[in-house]
């Protein structure tokens, strides 16, 4: 017959099928975004045989589209790069149409900073929106066809993908924030309950005024909570949603130690501790974003700090090899019990009896390890009650 395929083509179109198939399985079965993304973008480079893939969201509030996956090597220091909107992904998001592109050197919406960038040409693209409840959430692309030149049948087969991959992330990301609200009113009971209290008893008119200051201190310190447990909340549900752009450029770590042991050295005095910066100035250059690594960094030397008697001592320390740069911050504390360590990055987990000591909003560390995921790197935690505790933070160079 005339219209016969070639058992070669067959053979194509039956994998390519069959991997929309087993993705689709999985992606109604997988709710954690990074993974999700990790996962759509391995099966747009497999099923348009492409070199590699990437996906782009576009933060409609901000107006702007950035990386947030890629299949490449090169991802970590791609990931939160912005594209301008005049660019080839941005044409894509702002049309809502796909654009394929056998020569992106002949057309001058192709941003060649990501090139620069990451040390990975771009020679060809094919690129679709996602779109999910006539939303638009960012582009999927497929770059530098293995052999030969993207076709419409690749084309095709990307925008099934791409429609698959909207639904999913907009799926992921409404899950991820019904959960994290249930737990944030959950959390919000204590504060509204001792402002509630402290604010009935202030009607009783018996009261000296010193049991009123303390009634108004409780109203005060719990309202400064609320405000902590809002903007920590706001904090996770941007980086569990992936709307947080990772503004990456090439820093020098000690400076940034320094800036951060400066920030709180008050604070250690104020409790007679000692604060100390133990790390070599010359260590090597790594790509970051400056301010969400500081935030990393002040996070854990302000747990050190609440979690450290008076007269402990309190150490940040950095170390270098070939693979990563890892920033320790180490204190004498009272330490973590080890049941306790498994939960330590949940969110609102708090330490059993902590309480007692610092208050706190329980998702410091959730949002720490996210930001460090972001970089690539992953945070780790040693600790030994009654000596104290050493979190870890592992950044690919």
């Amino acid at each position: 017959m005339a219209d016969t395929l070639p058992p070669e083509t067959n053979t194509t179109l039956v994998h390519r099928y069959r991997r929309l198939l087993e993705l689709s399985r999985d992606l109604a079965s997988t709710l954690d975004l990074d993974g999700l993304l990790q996962r759509i973008v391995q099966a747009a480079a497999d099923v348009c045989a492409a070199e590699a893939a990437s996906i782009l969201l576009y933060d409609d509030v901000k107006q702007e589209l950035y990386f947030q996956a890629a299949t490449n090597l090169t991802e970590p220091s791609m990931r939160g790069l912005v594209v301008p909107m005049d660019s080839l992904a941005g044409w894509i998001v702002r049309n809502q149409k796909p654009l394929r592109i056998n020569d992106v050197s002949r057309d001058r919406r192709h941003f060649a900073r990501i090139s620069e960038d990451t040390k990975f040409l771009t020679h060809s693209l094919l690129g679709v929106p996602m779109v999910a409840k006539d939303k638009v959430i960012g582009a999927l692309e497929a770059i530098n066809k293995k052999d030969g030149t993207f076709s419409e049948e690749d084309l095709e087969i990307l925008g099934v993908l791409g429609a698959q991959a909207a639904i999913a992330i907009e799926n992921s990301r409404l899950f991820q924030q019904s959960d994290l609200i249930s737990e944030f009113i959950h959390e919000l009971r204590t504060p509204l309950g001792s402002i509630n209290t402290a604010a009935h008893l202030l009607k009783r008119p018996e009261l000296s005024e010193e049991q009123r200051a303390t009634f108004l201190q409780t109203i005060q310190s719990e309202s400064r909570r609320l405000s902590e447990l809002a903007t920590s909340f706001l904090d996770l549900a941007r980086l569990e949603s992936g709307r947080v752009q990772f503004r990456t450029q090439r820093l020098a770590p000690y400076t940034l130690l320094q800036e951060c042991t400066s920030v709180m050295r008050l604070p250690a005095s104020e409790k007679q501790q000692n604060l100390t910066l133990e790390a070599p100035e010359d260590l090597p250059e790594i790509q970051a974003d400056r301010a969400k690594l500081k935030q990393v960094l002040i996070n854990l030397l302000s747990n050190a700090v609440k979690y450290t008697p008076a007269g402990g001592k309190i150490t940040l320390s950095a170390t270098a090899d070939a693979e990563e740069l890892r920033i320790c911050v180490r204190d004498t504390g009272r330490g973590i019990p080890p049941d306790a360590l498994q939960n330590l990055f949940q969110k609102f987990y708090r330490v059993p009896g902590s309480e007692r000591m610092a208050q706190g909003t329980g998702l410091g560390l959730s949002i720490a390890r996210k930001i460090v995921e972001g970089h690539g790197g992953r945070i780790s935690v040693e600790s030994e009650v009654g000596k104290g505790t050493t979190f870890t933070v592992h950044l690919p160079r």
